[in-house]
C-alpha cells in the first residue's frame, strides 16, 4: 500500500467504499465519475482529486493521496480519515475533500466473526422474536386483561414498544460508535429480563404499557444498534449474508414463541408464561454478552482525535438524499409490516379458524421470514443490496393486495399468504441495515443505522393503532378490507422511496449492481 501526502493533500478525496482485487467480484459496482460518487479505475497507483466543481479526476501525481489498489485484499475498504464527517460519498457529487486515506480490513468471517453473528442472533431474539409474537399477546390481552379496551388501544402497546426500540436508538448508535458494545448489551439484556418479570404481575392497561412497552422497549433499544453494528465491524463484502443470518432470529423467535405460548398460556397461566420467557431471555443474554464485540477504532481526523467525538444524535446525516429516501422508505415499510404481524391471528379467528390454527398461521409467517432473511441476503451481496430489496418490497405489495385481500375464509390462501409474505417481509428487515451500511463508513454505522431507525419509529408507533382504528370502520368485513389496503399502500410507497434512492445513486439502468 502506498500513501503519499503533500501540501496539496487537503484537496484530495477518496471514496469510502470497498475496492476488491480484480480477481474477486465486487459486492457492488465501482461507481463511475459523473454519477455522484468517486470513480475508481485499476492502475498501479491511484491518485484521486476533486476540483472546485466537485468533479472527480484520476491522475498519477504526488500532489494527491495515492492508493495502490493492487495492495487491497478482498474484505478491505478504502475510507477517508479526514475532518469530513461522512466521507466523499454525497448525493450531488463529491462535496467533501479528504486529506488522508485509511484501509479498513474486514475478516469476512473466521471464528470470531461468526461468533459475533451468533451473539447478535441471540440479542435479536430478545428484541424481535418477542415482537414477532405480538399477535399472540394481542389476541390474549383482548380476551383477558384488556377485554374492555378497544383494538386500537391494545395496538398502542406493541407500537409503543417498537417506537422505544427505534427512537431511543438515535442516542444508542453514537454511543456504540464511540465506546463499543459491552455496556450497552449488558444493560439491555438485564432490562429485557426485568420487564418480562414485571409483566407477569400486570393486570391493567397502564401497567402493561409501562413494563412491556416502555421498559422492554428501552432494553430492546440498547440491544438493537450494537447487534447490527458489531456485524459491520467484521463483514463488508459478505455483510448481506451475515446480517441475514443474524436476523433469522426474529423469524425463529416468531416460530418458537407462539407455539410455546400456545402451550404455556392455557396450562401455566399468563404470569408463569412471562417468567418462562424471562428465563429464556436470560439464557440468550449469555452468548450475546460474551460474543458481541467491536474491532474497528473510531474514525479519526488529521489531529488524531476521534471523529466521533460526541455521542449526541446527529441529524446532518439526512443531507444525503439517498439516505433520506431510504429512511423514509423504512417508515412506510414499518406501516405495512406490523399490521399483518399483529392482526393475522385475529383475522384468521374472525374468518372461521380456531385459536390453535390461528397461532400456527403466525408460525408459518415467521418460517417464511427465516428463509427470506438468508437467501436474499446472499443474493444481495452479488446482485446489489438495493436491487434485491426493491424486488422483495414489490413482492410484499403483491402478496398483501393479491392474496390477503382476497383470502376471506380460505385456509389455503391465507397459509400461502403467510409464507410468501413472511419470506418477502423478512428479507426487507434483513436488507435494510445492509443497504444503509452501503451509504456510510463502517466506523459510523451505528450512528447512521439508528438515525434511520428513529424515522422508522414513528411508523411503528402509528401503524398498529391506525390498523385497530380501521377495523372499526363500517361492518366487520369492511374494516378488515380497509386494514389490508392500508398495509398494501404503505408498502407501495416504501417501494417508491427505495426506487428513488437507487435512481439518485446510480441512475435508471436496472442492470447496474447497487
Amino acid at each position: 500500500m502506498t500513501l503519499n501526502q503533500s501540501n496539496a493533500a487537503e484537496d484530495s478525496c477518496l471514496k469510502n467504499q470497498g475496492v476488491p482485487e480484480s480477481e474477486s467480484p465486487a459486492p457492488y459496482p465501482r461507481p463511475q465519475p459523473g454519477n455522484g460518487s468517486a470513480g475508481f479505475e485499476k492502475s498501479d497507483s491511484l491518485a484521486y482529486s476533486c476540483d472546485n466543481n466537485h468533479n472527480s479526476n484520476i491522475s498519477n501525481t504526488d500532489k494527491n493521496t495515492i492508493v495502490d489498489l493492487d495492495d487491497l485484499n478482498p474484505g478491505q475498504t478504502a475510507v477517508d480519515s479526514s475532518n469530513s464527517e461522512y466521507g466523499a460519498n454525497s448525493p450531488g457529487g463529491l462535496e467533501r475533500c479528504l486529506s488522508t486515506a485509511t484501509i479498513l480490513d474486514f475478516p469476512e468471517g473466521g471464528v470470531q466473526g461468526w461468533l459475533v453473528v451468533f451473539g447478535s442472533f441471540c440479542a435479536m431474539i430478545s428484541v424481535f422474536g418477542l415482537i414477532n409474537s405480538s399477535a399472540v399477546f394481542e389476541s390474549y390481552f383482548s380476551t383477558h386483561q384488556l377485554v374492555d379496551n378497544t383494538a386500537s388501544e391494545i395496538g398502542w402497546i406493541f407500537s409503543l414498544y417498537l417506537f422505544m426500540v427505534f427512537f431511543v436508538g438515535i442516542q444508542v448508535g453514537p454511543v456504540f460508535d464511540r465506546h463499543g458494545a459491552r455496556a450497552l448489551i449488558a444493560a439491555g439484556s438485564l432490562i429485557i429480563v426485568v420487564s418480562l418479570l414485571l409483566l407477569s404481575w400486570c393486570k391493567t392497561y397502564y401497567q402493561i404499557i409501562l413494563t412491556y412497552s416502555v421498559l422492554g422497549g428501552l432494553g430492546g433499544a440498547l440491544l438493537n444498534g450494537p447487534a447490527y453494528g458489531a456485524i459491520a465491524h467484521f463483514f463488508n463484502a459478505r455483510r448481506g449474508l451475515a446480517t441475514g443470518i443474524a436476523t433469522t432470529s426474529g423469524g425463529i423467535g416468531g416460530i418458537v414463541f407462539p407455539i410455546l405460548l400456545q402451550y404455556l398460556l392455557p396450562n401455566l397461566g399468563f404470569a408463569w408464561s412471562c417468567r418462562v420467557l424471562a428465563l429464556i431471555m436470560l439464557v440468550l443474554a449469555i452468548p450475546a454478552n460474551v460474543f458481541i464485540k467491536t474491532r474497528l477504532p473510531p474514525a479519526r481526523g488529521p489531529d488524531g482525535a476521534p471523529r466521533v467525538g460526541s455521542v449526541r444524535p446527529d441529524f446532518s446525516v439526512f443531507k444525503d438524499v439517498r439516505f433520506a429516501f431510504s429512511s423514509l422508505g423504512i417508515f412506510f415499510m414499518e406501516w405495512g409490516l406490523f399490521v399483518p404481524l399483529t392482526f393475522i391471528v385475529s383475522y384468521a379467528a374472525a374468518h372461521g379458524q380456531d385459536a390453535t390454527e390461528s397461532y400456527v398461521l403466525l408460525s408459518y409467517l415467521n418460517a417464511g421470514s427465516v428463509a427470506g432473511r438468508v437467501l436474499p441476503g446472499f443474493l444481495a451481496d452479488r446482485f446489489g443490496r438495493f436491487n434485491v430489496i426493491i424486488v422483495t418490497i414489490a413482492l410484499c405489495v403483491v402478496t398483501v393486495l393479491a392474496l390477503w385481500l382476497t383470502a376471506g375464509d380460505s385456509e389455503g390462501v391465507l397459509t400461502a399468504y403467510a409464507v410468501l409474505f413472511g419470506f418477502a417481509s423478512g428479507s426487507n428487515l434483513g436488507l435494510v441495515p445492509v443497504c444503509l451500511g452501503q451509504l456510510c463508513d463502517s466506523r459510523q454505522y451505528g450512528r447512521f443505522l439508528t438515525a434511520a431507525m428513529m424515522v422508522a419509529s414513528f411508523g411503528t408507533l402509528s401503524s398498529v393503532p391506525i390498523g385497530g382504528a380501521l377495523l372499526e370502520v363500517g361492518s366487520a368485513e369492511t374494516g378488515w378490507r380497509a386494514l389490508i389496503i392500508f398495509s398494501g399502500i404503505a408498502y407501495g410507497i416504501a417501494l417508491a422511496c427505495y426506487t428513488t434512492a437507487r435512481v439518485v445513486a446510480v441512475g435508471w439502468d436496472p442492470c447496474t449492481v447497487f
